[in-house]
């Protein structure tokens, strides 16, 4: 056995017998190509933490308002620039609907995002939710990511936490962690124009969460960033977790290329998802919970993703 082994193995001992691991430690686990002993670590952790015998998934419904968005996304193939012509906004009417039919197959709560729209006030917004609360009072509402309620505060020109004071009032019942991509800003000004930093995304959810509020937390990878961003991206959540212990759980992806400008970039692949998946789980030791990201990964990587840290598999994704 090398010594590198040697010492990649006493790390991931480390992080089985609940020691937090530095940031240095991380980058030299994620450095390893050693995916079994990764894997069966992070497994560990994530029966250690959630003993019991199964594993959960939520049903619900991605649903986006709008695809018109002021930003520019290298890596979205979503949105639109307001004024094309397949720029849409979603009726109340098409929207409850969905609802209607989420709740109809058993779903309690809806994902809802949307571009960032140059028009619509925040009011629309806050009627949205109303509206919502009134005829479905039972299903949460999982919505607006950091970037879009960074936006509203810049269009209705309102502090930060009388946005989310507003939106809480109206419905809101969770923020989804979008938007997060890498946080660290060399990466982010790479990749998007217009946006939300990394210190306005951080800032939304601590708001979020010293309202009394809670908010998943995401990675996107396997583009610009290197393996040293991914830890600093870990990092800078492991750090507003221990301020504010309001995120419940932690979701990463790879890199979807297809149809947009970043397609000529390689694919990462479910090697690489799965280690990064197990070592965030090894990392990350005080969110609980951690979701395979099927929907990306496809159905066998995603029930794979289950032994590489995973105890939800997330969203059936109505």
């Amino acid at each position: 056995m090398s010594k590198s082994s040697i010492a990649i193995s006493s790390l991931l001992e480390k992080a089985v017998a609940g020691e937090r691991l530095t940031s240095d430690e991380g980058l030299a686990i994620l450095q390893s190509h050693d995916l079994a002993s990764i894997g069966a670590a992070a497994n560990a952790v994530s029966r250690r933490m959630h003993p019991e015998p199964f594993r959960t998934y939520n049903i619900d419904r991605n649903i986006n308002y709008t695809n018109a968005c002021t930003a520019v996304c290298d890596f979205c193939a979503f949105y639109r620039p307001p004024g094309h012509p397949d720029v849409y906004v979603l009726p109340m009417d098409v929207l409850l609907k969905k609802i209607e039919e989420t709740v109809a197959l058993g779903g309690e709560q809806i994902l809802l995002q949307g571009g960032l729209h140059p028009k619509l006030p925040l009011e629309w917004y806050e009627e949205v939710l109303q509206t919502i609360r009134q005829h479905f009072p039972q299903v949460n509402v999982h919505g607006f990511s950091p970037p879009e309620i960074h936006h509203f505060t810049r269009i209705s020109k309102l502090p930060l936490q009388t946005v989310l004071e507003r939106l809480k009032a109206a419905g809101l019942g969770s923020i989804p962690g979008g938007g997060g991509e890498i946080l660290v800003d060399r990466v982010r000004k790479q990749i998007t124009r217009g946006k939300a930093l990394t210190e306005d995304w951080l800032n939304v959810m601590r708001v979020w969460h010293q309202l009394g509020g809670k908010s998943s937390a995401t990675m996107m990878f396997g583009h610009v960033e290197t393996l040293e961003d991914r830890i600093e991206h870990l990092e800078r959540l492991r750090q507003l977790q221990d301020e504010t212990g309001g995120f419940t759980a932690f979701i990463c992806w790879t890199f979807q290329r297809e149809n947009t400008d970043m397609d000529h970039l390689p694919p990462a692949g479910a090697f690489e998802y799965l280690k990064t998946q197990a070592v965030s789980r090894l990392y990350l030791d005080n969110i609980p919970n951690v979701q395979s990201s099927w929907v990306t990964q496809g159905e066998k990587v995603g029930q794979l993703g289950l032994l590489f840290g995973a105890n939800d598999m997330g969203s059936l994704m109505i």
